[in-house]
Order: structure tokens, then sequence, then C-alpha cells
């Protein structure tokens, strides 16, 4: 674990500079607007150990799969982000000497990320080989005002000489992405242009035919003045620069700015391209990095109103539950349903940048109540978008009759993983996307995405589980076979508890949900009917069939649910029995040792646990929760949040707070030792929800709020806004009390401590523990 990022409730700051840690803060202190997102890669040239990384949002490319080719089903490509041109490189000569921070003797040197107005300001005093010496501020932010544009303004300043500057301003295309796959490069130039107006820099993909325009306007100010650039006369592929040569004199600070823009294919036509860049970025221009940059503060500010959690007593927590809010909102805004939450973000590349079941079991709960109801609808959307490649994902593997199986990774709604053991054994995926279509509705009262959208996945899902199963002579029931539960720790195992229980339910839901379309909209139902060659008795009684008669392993002698068959046949060592140096075991065991071994990456049965709550009684929750979190080591980023939640419904705020902390530093403090591929970002919802469901105990019943909350020791109080059904509340808690205001114009139910109460229009309600209003 590290710890050198400075503790600061609004901040994000790093003091001193260690090329050892460059490639952690490259992660940290990443920006983006939800279209397009950077590393923090120094501006000016760097030859130490950098992950170099700028992203355009939905641009991808099929890169080819080295492993499982030979199986029938397997996918054809394993789909990336991919690394774009980089708009904002600097390089920088003084009197012939480069700048380079590898090179030179560094102090003063400070990072901060502030989070408030939604930039990153680095400065660093730097002294060259030649005893010549500067100084350097550097802000730059990505807009959420106009996710179109992104702005940077680098000042330079000689401390102890007058000399000659040289500076390049340049746009390098000529990228790849880390992982390529044999170090293959993904993008071909198009053109490159230059005018009065910028230099635009148009690369296209291979195979897909994406076209991103890279226009960037760069202005040199010195002693008040504007120096002419000059356009770059050597010729190098997939790239475009501009020169200028000036006197730098002692003293005096030299500031230069480059707006930039991305634009791509997806959004634009191929032909307009130039011309809307020019457009958005002369606008930009004229608008100037100051106004720019008021804006996208007030832009954040609407967006903290919103969702931000403040802490008081604690600063640690403060600064990691906004650090994760902040990266959550920089990487998705909801503004199209084409996109989705890739596991990094624009962080970095592991994963591919791709969609995972991490959208479904641990956003959607974060935006369904820190931002519009549309946001978290698109993202049901994307997937109903996807319906028809999710069955033909199934008829690949042998399926039939419509029965649809959603990718475990997937760009376009074809999967594109390339471990089999989980692309097509870790198929709980297909009831996380269920279980948020009943989240959304349960949330947001929108019955009407059932008739829409909803039902036609869901039965596309229920036709995979129906099949899926298998009847057992032996047992007398439904099992099901040679799958990998969210434990990736064991692969292909029969009868995981998780995605057995997780099957049946989507099996009464999805029949469940077609009885309610049915009722309320027969003419709709009959179209979906007949779009889907639904047969509705026949498949009714398949499903209840299943869903009533389907073995979920059980001891009882322990009285917990067993994670699947044979799991106490492994060696039962506890996570304490673990000496520290073995840790984390997925980079110091084989992978044979891990798989015969009881050790569980990260939540399992908990997490269907967690789904369905209200199935199981306290005490049953408490035997499989001190069963399972004792051989968990938490090397999902996924898993601290469920454990972190029912702790807190177990009223065990020791071990809330704890995991609460891990989940919500996991990267400021790089507890798995690979924050430097990048951020963590699906697992920072779960962050959002180890305070909201956890220490403040919502839930949704019935239809109303439910708020069951603690207040952890270390912390005075803590507070958030809700947004529910058109109402958003301000909730705070603190010892022994919850205050409830509604500034809406309509009255609140809710539930508090297990007791119904009313929030008049524009009042304040308090409860306190055990005692009525």
């Amino acid at each position: 674990m590290k710890n050198y990022i400075q503790a600061e409730e609004w901040n994000i700051i790093e003091e001193g500079f260690d090329p050892h840690l460059n490639k952690i803060s490259e992660s940290l202190f990443s920006l983006g607007n939800g279209r397009m997102g950077q590393r923090a890669n120094f501006e000016e040239s760097y030859t130490g150990e950098t992950l170099q990384g700028n992203y355009v949002a939905g641009v991808y490319y099929p890169d080819k799969t080295r492993v499982g080719w030979w199986k029938n089903g397997y996918p054809e490509y394993f789909a990336k982000v991919l690394n774009a041109a980089n708009w904002m490189g600097l390089n920088i000569r003084l009197d012939g000497e480069e700048l380079d921070l590898s090179l030179c003797k560094v102090t003063d040197f400070k990072r901060i990320l502030n989070m408030k107005e939604g930039y990153l300001e680095r400065c660093f005093k730097a002294e060259l080989a030649s005893g010549k010496q500067i100084s350097v501020t550097a802000k730059r932010f990505f807009s959420i005002a106009n996710d179109e544009v992104a702005a940077l303004h680098y000042q330079l300043t000689a401390l102890n000489f007058s000399g000659k500057l040289e500076l390049t301003s340049f746009i390098d295309g000529d990228v790849k992405n880390q992982d390529s796959n044999y170090d293959e490069k993904f993008w071909d130039e198009v053109n490159r242009t230059q005018n009065d107006s910028g230099s635009y820099l148009t690369m296209r993909t291979k195979k897909t035919e994406f076209e991103v325009i890279t226009g960037v306007k760069t202005l040199v100010i010195i002693n008040g003045n504007q120096s002419q650039l000059t356009a770059d006369t050597a010729v190098k592929d997939k790239y475009l620069a501009e020169l200028i040569s000036l006197d730098l004199v002692k003293d005096k600070t030299l500031d230069i700015y480059k707006i930039a823009t991305n634009l791509s294919s997806q959004n634009y036509d191929k032909a307009e391209l130039i011309e809307k860049a020019a457009e958005v970025l002369n606008a930009a221009v004229l608008k100037g990095f100051a106004a720019l940059l008021e804006e996208q503060a007030a832009a954040w500010a609407t967006k903290w109103e919103e969702g931000d959690i403040i802490i008081e007593g604690d600063v640690a927590a403060q600064q990691a539950i906004r650090f994760n809010i902040f990266q959550l909102n920089q990487t998705y805004t909801g503004k199209d349903a084409r996109l989705n939450i890739g596991p990094k973000g624009f962080t970095g590349e592991k994963y591919g940048g791709s969609t995972y079941w991490d959208t479904e079991a641990y956003c959607i709960p974060f935006y369904l109540s820190t931002a519009p109801q549309e946001v978290s609808k698109n993202l049901l959307v994307y997937r109903y978008k996807h319906l028809e490649k999710a069955i033909e994902n199934a008829q690949k593997l042998g399926f039939d009759k419509g029965a649809a199986l959603y990718p475990m990774v997937t760009m376009n709604g074809e999967e594109c993983h390339n471990e089999w053991e989980i692309t097509f054994e870790e198929i709980h995926r297909n009831g996380a996307i269920a279980f948020a279509i009943f989240n959304y509705i349960r949330y947001t009262g929108d019955q009407s995405y059932l008739k829409e959208y909803g039902l036609e996945v869901l039965i596309g899902i229920a036709r995979f589980w129906k099949q899926r199963v298998n009847w057992s002579e032996a047992r007398q029931q439904y099992v099901m076979l040679g799958v990998t539960g969210p434990n990736e720790y064991e692969n292909n195992v029969n009868n995981n508890w998780y995605t057995s229980t997780l099957a049946a339910w989507c099996l009464d839901y999805a029949a469940e949900a077609a009885e309610i379309v049915k009722t309320e909209d027969p003419a709709r139902y009959q179209q979906i009917v007949e779009k889907t060659a639904f047969e509705e008795a026949a498949e009714f009684a398949g499903w209840k069939a299943v869903s009533g008669n389907i073995y979920l392993p059980y001891d009882e002698e322990k009285g917990i649910f067993l994670q699947q068959d044979g799991f106490l046949d492994k060696e039962q060592i506890l996570v304490s029995d673990l000496p520290a140096s073995e840790r984390p075991i997925n980079q110091k065991w084989s992978w044979d040792r891990i798989l015969r071994s009881g050790f569980i990456k990260q939540a399992d049965v908990l997490q269907g646990m967690y789904f369905f709550e209200d199935n199981y009684d306290m005490e049953s929750l408490r035997r499989n929760f001190d069963f399972y979190e004792s051989r968990t080591v938490h090397e999902s980023s996924l898993s601290p949040c469920v454990h972190s939640i029912l702790a807190a419904k177990l009223n065990d705020g020791e071990k809330a707070y704890e995991f609460y902390l891990r989940t919500s530093r996991l990267d400021l403090d790089d507890y798995n030792n690979d924050t430097e591929d990048g951020l963590h970002i699906t697992s920072m919802a779960g962050t959002w929800m180890s305070i909201v469901e956890g220490f403040a105990g919502m839930r949704v019943r019935n239809n109303l709020l439910s708020f069951n909350p603690f207040l952890p020791e270390q912390w005075n109080s803590f507070s958030f806004n809700i947004g529910f059904r058109g109402i958003q509340l301000k909730i705070k808690v603190t010892k022994d009390e919850i205050t409830i205001n509604n500034p809406a114009k309509t009255i609140m139910d809710i539930n508090i401590f297990n007791q119904s109460h009313s929030v008049p229009a524009g009042e304040t309600v308090i409860a306190y523990k055990g005692l009525a209003v």
C-alpha cells in the first residue's frame, strides 16, 4: 500500500517527484469529460517510465486475440478503446538542451487535482545539466460544459539565465496501445491541415474505420504580446507541429495556451469533420482559456450539488469519496446511449475500455440517485440495443429459440473477451442485466420501461437460463454445470450458488414482467409476443419448473450456502493465516495454486445475499458473512463495497468502516499494487454505495425510500443528496439522528428506522434512533 497522496477535502495532492510513482500518479490525476480523456502525462518530453494515454469514447479496434481461437464459438477479437492522438505535446529546448524531468534535477514539484472545479495543476522547478534553472506551472482540463473541448495553459519562467527558447507544439498520432498484440498500431493517417485557425490531424482506425480529427490552436504570449508560430516543414507521418524560436529573458514568464478539440465520425459525417472541428475550435479560442475554465467550474458546481457527499471529522474519508464521485462523473455523463462505462474509464487500457457487468451491478445505483433519470435509463437502453447480438452470441454456443447471452466484454454487443473460463462460464452477467432492469423500475417507478424495452430483454435472458440448466436424475433437481461465479479464483465449477440463485430469480421476474405488460398494455404485449415468437403457456411453465426446483448447495451443519459443489473439500485456511508476503496471491502464486485454494477473489455468495437481502434473515446473513469474509482476499476492486454494505446491515461498524476505506482509497493508496494500469472506475460506484446503502441504510421498499443509518465512530456526521422520482432530498446523519429536508413542492413519504413518516413540501424532518419523530 502506498501513502504519498496528501489528505485534503477537495484536492488530490502529490508533493515531490518520485519517478517510481509516476505511472501511479498518471492514473490518479487523469482527466475526462465523458466524451474523451487523458492520463496525467507531462506536456513536455519525458523519457522516464510512463504510460501515454489519450482516449476518445466509443472508438475501438478489434485486436487479434492470442488464445482460444481454435474453440468453436470463441471470439475472433478482443475490442480495445484506442490510445488516440496526443494533443498537448510540447517539446522545449533551452539553448539546445531539452527539458526532460527524467534528466533534470527536479525540486518544488507539486501536482494538484482540483476536484471542485475540475482541473489539473502541476508546478515544478528544474535544473538542467548546464545549470540553467526554470520554473513551470501547467494547468489543464477537459470541459464538461462542452465535451468536445480541452484546454492547457503552460507557464515557463527562466530563473537564472537569459537564452534561446525553441518550442515545438505538436499533435502526435503515431501512437499504440501498451497491450496491443504483436505491437500493432491501429491508426492510419487520413489528412493533415494547418491554417490560421489551427492544426488539424485526422486519423482513421484500421478495420473499424472510425475517423477522429484532433484540432489544436497554440498561442504563445510573452510580455503580453502574442508571438507568431510557424508550421513545421519536416515530413513526419501521423504528426503535426508548430515551431517558434524566441529569446527568453531572466525572470520573465512565457505563457503557452493550447485549446483542443477531438471529434469523431460517430457524431459527424467524415466529410465534414474538418469544418466542424474548425467551428468548435474557433468558438473555444474566441472564449479564451479563462472563460472556458469558468464554465468548467460552473458545470462542476452543478455536478457537486447533485451528487456530493460531505463527511465531517475524517479528511481521508472525505477526500476518498469525492475522488470516486469525481472520476465517475468524468467517465460517464449519460448524454449518449451508445456509450457505456469501461472499468478503467479514460485512465488506462486494461480491460480494453469495454463494457462489463460492473455497469449493471455497481454503477446503475449511483447514477439512479445522483443524475437525471435519463442517465441510468440510457445505460439500460445500451443493452436493449444489443439484444440481437446477445441472441447471436447464444446461438454460437448452441442455444436457440431466441435465448440471449449478453457478452462478458463488449463494445458493440458482440462477445470479445479472450479467456474461455470467463467468456462462456461467467454467465451470471445475464442476471446482473436483468436485476438492473428490476432495480431501475423499483427506484424510478418507470413501469413503462418494461413494455418499451425491458420485457424483450428479460424473455431472451429467461430463455437462456431455461436451456442452460439440465435435469439431474440423481438429485431430482435442475443443476447448473460448468460455470464461473463472481469469484474468478474458481473456474468451471458445478452449481455455483450465486449463479443458480440469480437464474431462478430471472425466470420468475421475466414471468412477472410479462404479466405486468400483458395487463397494462395488451396491444404492446401482443407485439412483443409476435416479435419474439413467445409461446406463453409452454414457456411460463418451463420457467416455473426450473425456478421452483433448481439445486442450490447448502451445508446444514454450518448453516451456510455453499459457493459451489465441493467447496468444503478445499483446505479451509483463513486470510488471517496468509502471510503478508504472499499477497496479493494473484501476483505471488501460480494460477494452479490459486484454483486449488479456498481463497475467494471477491464477493460471490455474499453478492447474491446483497442483491436479495430481503429473502434472508439476519442470522443466516451473519453466518454466511462470517464464513466467506474470512476467506476473501478482495483482489477484485468490486469486492470490499459489498462487504461494507453487509457489515453495516449487521451493525458491525468496525468492519463496515474498514471495507469502506479499502474500497474508497483503493486507488489513492494503491492497495492492490495495480493503480499504475489505470483507476478502478466501476468499483468507485461501490464506494458511493458503501456510504448511501451501507452507513445510511438506504433501500427502496414498497415504492418508498427507506433509511436505517448509523454513523461510523470516526465521523462527526455525513450528508448527501438523493434524487428520487423527481424529488431531490437532502439527508444528514449524526450519531443519534437523521435529518431529511424536502425542498420540493410535494409531500414525500419515507421510512426511517422502520417507521413511516411524511416529509412535508419545503420542510425538514428529524428522526431519532428508537424514537418516533
